[in-house]
C-alpha cells in the first residue's frame, strides 16, 4: 500500500526581487537569503538601475535578470513571473529590494498555498499592527483603496499596497501573461478576486527602509491615488459579470520546502 503523502514533493519556491537603484540595500537582502533561507530560489530583476546595483549583482555573482531600461515595478515583477512560469515554479514570492520585507515570514506566507487553502497570500502590516506602519497619509490612502476594492468586489483586504506576496502556479501563469504596469498591487488584487482566487492576509512585521530613497514623493502619491482608483474601477467594469471557475480546497501534492 502507498502511504498518504508518499508521492508529495517539496514546493519549488522562487523569490522575485525587483530592484531599482538599490545599491545601499540589495547586497544585504540577497546575502540574508543565501545565508538563512537557502531552501528558496531567488532572482533579482535589475530594473534599469542607474546606480551601482548592477555592479553589485555581478561582483557578488548573485542570480539576476537585467532589464535594458526602467519598466517600473509592474514590468519588473512581470519579468519575474515569466521566469517563474518558464522554470515551472510552484510558488512565486514578491520581495522588495529595499529590505522592508522580512524573509522570516516566508514560511507563514506560503503555508496556506502549500496546504491547498489559498492561491494568493498577502503579507499584511495591518493584522497585528506591529512594526513599521507607513506614514499617516499613506495609511489613509491604503484605507481608501481597501474600501474601494471592497465596494467593487465585496472582498476585504486591509493591506492592499503590500508588495510582500506569494501566489500559486495558476497565478504565476496568469501574471506572466498579464500584470498591471503601474503601481500594480491593488489592481492585482481585483484581478485575483474576479478570477475566484482564494486570498489570505498573513500577519507580518515590516521594517522601515534603512538606505536609499523611496520612488514615491508627494506628486507621485497624488498621481498614484488617481490612477489606481481609475484602474480599479475600469478593471472591475471590464470583468462585468464574468468570473473564473470557483476554486476549492484541494490536495496540492506539495510539502513545505
Amino acid at each position: 500500500m502507498t502511504g498518504q503523502g508518499e508521492n508529495k514533493r517539496p514546493a519549488r519556491v522562487l523569490i522575485m526581487i525587483a530592484a531599482y537603484n538599490e545599491q545601499e540595500n540589495i547586497r544585504r537582502v540577497v546575502e540574508n537569503l543565501n545565508r538563512n533561507y537557502p531552501q528558496y530560489d531567488y532572482i533579482v530583476i535589475n530594473d534599469g538601475s542607474s546606480d551601482e546595483t548592477l555592479d553589485i549583482l555581478k561582483q557578488n555573482e548573485f542570480h539576476y535578470l537585467c532589464l535594458p531600461q526602467n519598466l517600473g515595478i509592474g514590468g519588473a515583477i512581470q519579468t519575474g513571473y515569466r521566469y517563474a512560469a518558464e522554470h515551472e515554479y510552484d510558488i512565486a514570492i514578491q520581495l522588495d529590494g529595499d529590505g522592508q520585507h522580512d524573509p522570516q515570514y516566508i514560511a507563514d506566507l506560503i503555508r496556506p498555498i502549500v496546504e491547498g487553502k489559498a492561491d494568493y497570500c498577502i503579507g499584511s502590516r495591518f493584522v497585528t499592527h506591529e512594526g513599521f506602519q507607513s506614514s499617516g497619509a499613506r495609511r489613509t490612502g491604503i484605507r481608501f483603496l481597501s474600501g474601494l476594492i471592497y465596494l467593487m468586489t465585496l472582498h476585504r483586504v486591509k493591506d492592499v499596497t503590500s508588495g510582500f506576496r506569494a501566489v500559486d502556479r495558476m497565478f504565476i501563469e496568469t501574471f506572466a501573461e498579464d500584470y498591471p504596469a503601474d503601481y500594480p498591487e491593488p489592481k492585482a488584487i481585483v484581478d485575483a478576486v474576479m478570477r475566484q482566487g482564494r486570498i489570505q492576509e498573513i500577519p507580518v512585521v515590516m521594517h522601515e527602509r534603512t538606505g536609499g530613497v523611496s520612488s514615491i514623493n508627494l506628486r507621485r502619491a497624488v498621481y498614484y491615488m488617481i490612477k489606481v482608483t481609475l484602474d480599479i474601477i475600469v478593471c472591475r467594469i471590464g470583468y462585468g459579470f464574468r468570473r473564473g471557475p470557483e476554486r476549492r480546497v484541494e490536495e496540492t501534492g506539495l510539502t513545505m520546502p
